[in-house]
């Protein structure tokens, strides 16, 4: 399992401003990026990307995740409903991949490059696999033992 640095996650909690600010512009671009793959897409519950539902609840557990990425205890309730939710919809490993493709650049959109530096994405992209790596072998407990 991928553990991000110490300096990673000193960023990505110094960038949590930005994302409280931004985080729902952040998501509704991922989503419009990750959306380009249609098989992607119909996982995903179309009326709740439309009322803006979707980006909103995503945005907030971004926001938790970066004021929490040293204390990820205070997340177990939150990534338990993350796990069950994708569990329903069918995500699997190789779907984590997209959403990193997809999340990364559009916080470069939207915080613009002076902001969203190299070494900013790179913090996130530890970040974003580290809890990757956590959701991916949750799920795959809860599919073994729903088999």
């Amino acid at each position: 399992m991928r553990v991000a640095s110490e300096q990673a996650k000193t960023i990505v909690k110094a960038t949590a401003p930005a994302i409280e600010k931004h985080g729902v512009a952040i998501t509704t671009a991922m989503y419009a990026r990750l959306f380009r793959n249609a098989d992607v897409k119909a996982m995903f519950d179309q009326a709740a990307q439309e009322s803006g539902e979707q980006p909103r609840r995503l945005a907030g557990a971004i926001l938790a995740y970066a004021k929490n990425i040293d204390k990820l205890e205070n997340l177990g309730p939150a990534v338990q409903r993350m796990v069950a939710r994708h569990v329903e919809t069918g995500v699997k490993a190789e779907h984590y991949p997209y959403v990193a493709e997809a999340l990364l650049p559009a916080i470069r959109d939207v915080l613009g490059a002076d902001v969203a530096t190299d070494e900013v994405l790179g913090a996130w992209g530890e970040a974003y696999w580290m809890l990757a790596d956590i959701l991916i072998a949750a799920e795959s407990d809860a599919y073994a033992a729903a088999a």
